[in-house]
């Protein structure tokens, strides 16, 4: 196994292929590993709660943004 792949492990894309649904899963992926990233740094005290929550609240953004700009529905926007 290569570091990279053991730092960034990827899941195969499952389900219909359409270039779209393949970007977003990209980016999904992505969403989810800088998520266990941001949560295991706020859990060993490297950043603070009110950090983390920043951070996460611009993960969610960019992947919102994603999402529409690749013209698919169905992630909700709670902040609106």
């Amino acid at each position: 196994m290569q570091k990279h792949d053991f730092l960034y492990p990827r899941a195969s894309y499952r389900g219909a292929f359409t270039p779209q649904g393949l970007l977003f899963n990209a980016n999904l992926q992505e969403f989810s590993q800088r998520i266990s990233y941001i949560s295991n740094l706020l859990s060993n005290g490297k950043l603070s709660p009110e950090e983390s929550y920043l951070q996460v609240e611009a993960l969610w953004q960019q992947l919102h943004q994603s999402s529409h700009n690749l013209g698919l529905g169905g992630i909700a926007d709670d902040s609106h």
